[in-house]
């Protein structure tokens, strides 16, 4: 489902029993503009907010309420339900996070139909109000959920686990060193071909195509000082290999199946599913890492994103410029997602307690 709703320019609102029309100032926005405009939004946002804006109206039809144009007081008792309403999957209602993404799915809905977007307001107030009771009750949705850094002795641990002989093990090695080096994230990474991580005579220059920025950085990755963790030579490893088993170009990261080979295409009914050059998804991409982790012995929550984390924190250790570490991994100017782990790993390091004559 589009980001965008297609919605009419007549919504038809009911009054006493009767309907009346309200009428649109502004025609909506033709299919094709609406395809246009969604290109433009991550994919991961698009499909939470049509997740979200579904059961919005699912809500509003077993309530009574209407759900385009939705009123300041609706979007209220929406947020007051959703800190109550057990969630399908987990049994526990929705977390501060995802009732706010709710809230901003609202609104978007709304803007798409070229309707004036309720006031939220209230529903924020509700909102703050459940935080702070999640909080002094100490319960652990009142923290977001963060990624573990996968900072460098963490991912030694990880390469540790890994049988690097293997055509596997060289994936997945370069994979995680790749993806460290870059700061990429994994639909980032696994969006790579062999063309796009060139090596150069100082290491590789890998063409990254920044989704949440829209733009492509051609991203620098020096030889490494230890041959074990060297992106640049994990990666040609990767190449070599799969130059031996006949595959020169098309994705770098690509399906192995469990004989050690490269997968085949994949078929239902006879239906090709999958990326037909057989290239890893994201989520396959994100496994690696969970799995490495769990290999390794490694406590705490691990994903895709503990690669793109620990570089940040690594890089700002290392005495490297705010600048050029958001603009190395992609992070528009400014960023409020990278200065967060900015202030994560100088917590100790630059801790204002220090030095106050305790």
């Amino acid at each position: 489902m589009s980001l965008l709703m297609s919605q009419s320019s007549e919504i038809a609102v009911p009054d006493n029993g009767q309907s009346a029309v309200v009428s649109n100032a502004t025609p909506p926005l033709s299919a094709a503009a609406r395809d246009a405009l969604d290109a433009g939004t991550a994919d991961s946002t698009r499909r939470a907010y049509s997740t979200d804006w579904q059961e919005f109206t699912a809500w509003c039809a077993t309530t009574g309420h209407r759900p385009l144009p939705a009123t300041p007081e609706t979007v209220v008792e929406y947020t007051a339900a959703l800190t109550t309403i057990p969630r399908p999957r987990t049994g526990r209602p929705y977390s501060p996070s995802s009732i706010e993404r709710a809230i901003a799915a609202i609104r978007t809905a709304h803007t798409a139909a070229n309707i004036t977007p309720p006031s939220t307001k209230g529903a924020r107030v509700v909102l703050r109000g459940y935080r702070d009771r999640l909080a002094r009750s100490k319960d652990p949705a009142a923290k977001p959920r963060k990624a573990q850094p996968a900072v460098p002795n963490v991912l030694r641990a990880m390469l540790a686990t890994l049988d690097r002989t293997a055509l596997i093990g060289k994936r997945d090695a370069a994979l995680l060193l790749l993806g460290f080096a870059t700061a990429a994230r994994v639909s980032e990474l696994v969006a790579l071909d062999l063309a796009d991580a060139p090596e150069t005579e100082h290491g590789v220059e890998a063409s990254v195509y920044r989704r949440k920025i829209k733009a492509f950085t051609d991203t620098a990755v020096p030889f490494g000082n230890n041959p074990a963790t060297c992106p640049v030579r994990a990666v040609r490893a990767l190449r070599e290999a799969m130059a031996e088993a006949g595959r020169a170009d098309g994705p770098l990261f690509i399906r192995i199946d469990r004989h050690g080979r490269i997968a085949p295409p994949m078929y239902r009914h006879g239906v090709p599913i999958g990326d037909p050059a057989g290239r890893l998804t994201a989520q396959a991409a994100a496994q690696v890492v969970e799995r490495a982790a769990e290999a390794a012995g490694l406590e705490g929550q691990w994903s895709g994103h503990s690669l793109r984390r620990g570089f940040a924190t690594a890089a700002r250790k290392a005495g490297h410029d705010l600048v050029r570490i958001g603009r190395h991994g992609g992070w528009a100017d400014g960023s409020r997602a990278l200065l967060s782990y900015f202030e994560d790993s100088d917590k100790w390091e630059e801790n204002p307690v220090a030095g106050t004559g305790l």
